[in-house]
């Protein structure tokens, strides 16, 4: 039987993920739309959609006191142009999403945060290219970026939404 489309295996071609990876680089960035909505929600919601996952995604670095050192500190994560981003602290051993700016700021585009959280690429590389940027405190970016760098985390919604 000859069916109308190619079979699912064979969608998986060089040929289709460099097609993708054009469009991907051509697309308009989401980046306005995501500010436009992150201006609008408030944070307590911000903070109750956003902290239960981090804590449970690193769970097992908290317990073990690798982000002691982070302690009252406060590092924000942003898209380039400066919205949507994200302030996040470490008080009383659980991570926080705050309000305000960070002591160090990671910027970056959303392609380049996506391929460092999926680690697809080493970190210091997406520095490098400056593909990411730190800013203010650098020792505590740096510190940050190394202490996710050194930790075995799973990103896949299964384990980042449910405990």
């Amino acid at each position: 039987m000859n069916l109308p489309f190619p079979p699912i295996a064979s969608l998986h071609s060089p040929l289709l993920e460099q097609s993708l990876e054009v469009a991907r680089q051509y697309m308009p960035s989401p980046a306005p739309i995501l500010a436009a909505i992150d201006r609008q929600v408030p944070m307590p919601l911000k903070q109750l959609v956003a902290e239960a996952p981090l804590n449970r995604l690193f769970a097992k670095a908290i317990a073990e006191g690798e982000f002691d050192d982070f302690e009252g500190r406060r590092v924000r994560l942003e898209i380039n142009g400066g919205q949507p981003g994200a302030t996040i602290g470490f008080w009383a051993g659980r991570l926080r999403v705050v309000d305000g700016p960070g002591e160090a700021t990671i910027r970056g585009s959303l392609i380049a945060f996506k391929t460092l959280a999926e680690r697809r690429q080493d970190p210091d590389q997406l520095f490098f290219q400056r593909r990411l940027i730190i800013e203010g405190d650098t020792e505590l970016g740096l510190g940050l970026k190394n202490l996710l760098d050194s930790l075995e985390w799973d990103l896949s919604p299964r384990r980042v939404l449910f405990p």
